[in-house]
């Protein structure tokens, strides 16, 4: 069996990382120039299988999602003339090590739907299919999703049932999280002409700066047009938003039509609970097979102090899992699913503003 020894990844290492990929892949490669970013990070999730002779002879590459306790194999890989020498399995090892060092709770990975032999290793070790992306690889091969509990395997796992859908724009985080409800509830495939519409209806036109967001109230009552039951839960009775904006025609508008949404509440039925609203009630409602949306600030995410809507996917006895619409600079899709955040901190996530506003849309079938 080969000996190695396993380090983080030097600005050395960069030409033999690049040849090893093109031994190892002939589609998906890292480019050079990603290598060379992680190690000018100097990544200690970058992780380097070297053998006695100082062969490079593979390589790990775990990535940390901000804000969350999720972590993310981003690649892997074996020297050819070294597989067979359960290389794979240090690496395994060493990036699980990483991943639970930073208090992540669970690793995830993609791989390739006819790679049976990576399956059976990660299948083996303890990870469990929840989710299959179509036409994922250069060649339109599929990837199939696994992931890995690190530090238990909760009684309750969480509910992996609802679609996820991107905003198309930067102010649509709210229709985007209507329209995965929409699709998970109805049925309805996402469409983006839906998901400007959705917007029109709900949005209370001002923020800070650019476009407005969605108010809990529109959301919910765009809900119902569309054959949804829906309540709201918000720890304040007046105005929302209004205190980031200066110009007072502005307020105006704003104040306008918020008043406008408490009266098609009331007038169509939709509950507005003008209270704040617990992780007890969270749970009460996902275990009725609801589906909720709530506000948050992104600056846990992203160190951005803005208003932002994401849906939760499902949840169990320490975290809450989170579709969020929008994708980060450095994340692609599959970060934004089902991603896990810890109770302690999705409490201090859904309070925005200096008014500390709390509020979630409730929606059912």
């Amino acid at each position: 069996m080969c000996s190695v020894t396993l380090r983080p990844a030097l600005p050395a290492d960069l030409d033999a990382l690049t040849a090893l990929e093109h031994r190892c892949f002939d589609l998906d490669r890292l480019s050079r120039r990603s290598f060379q970013k992680w190690i000018k990070r100097r990544h200690e999730g970058f992780i380097i299988a070297e053998t006695a002779d100082r062969t490079l002879a593979g390589y790990a590459l775990v990535l940390l999602q901000p804000g969350t306790r999720l972590a993310r194999l981003y690649s892997i890989a074996v020297d050819p003339s070294l597989r067979g020498q359960k290389l794979g399995e240090k690496l395994m090892d060493a990036a699980e090590r990483y991943a639970h060092e930073e208090r992540r709770l669970y690793l995830r990975l993609e791989v390739r739907k006819d790679n049976h032999c990576a399956i059976a290793l990660y299948e083996k070790r303890g990870y469990r299919l929840f989710g299959l992306t179509p036409d994922y690889y250069e060649d339109h091969q599929d990837a199939l999703r696994y992931q890995k509990r690190l530090h238990y395997q909760p009684a309750n796992d969480a509910r992996l049932h609802l679609p996820w859908v991107q905003q198309s724009t930067p102010f649509t985080c709210g229709p985007a999280c209507l329209l995965m409800a929409l699709a998970a509830l109805k049925d309805r495939t996402p469409d983006t002409t839906e998901e400007l519409l959705l917007w029109r209806e709900a949005t209370t036109i001002y923020m800070t700066a650019g476009h407005g967001g969605c108010h809990p109230m529109g959301l919910a009552i765009a809900a119902q047009r569309r054959g949804l039951s829906a309540s709201v839960w918000c720890n304040q009775k007046g105005p929302l938003f209004v205190d980031s904006v200066r110009d007072p025609d502005k307020k105006t508008v704003i104040t306008t039509l918020h008043q406008y949404f408490v009266d098609t509440c009331k007038k169509d039925g939709i509950k507005v609970n003008y209270q704040d609203f617990t992780a007890n009630d969270l749970d009460r409602a996902i275990a009725a097979g609801k589906i909720v949306l709530v506000m948050i600030s992104t600056w846990r995410l992203d160190g951005r102090k803005a208003p932002h809507w994401i849906a939760i996917s499902g949840s169990d006895e320490e975290c809450f899992y989170i579709h969020d619409p929008d994708p980060g600079e450095d994340q692609v899709p599959l970060d934004c699913q089902h991603v896990p955040i810890t109770r302690e901190k999705f409490e201090k996530m859904r309070k925005y503003g200096q008014a500390k506003l709390r509020t979630a849309v409730v929606l059912g079938p």
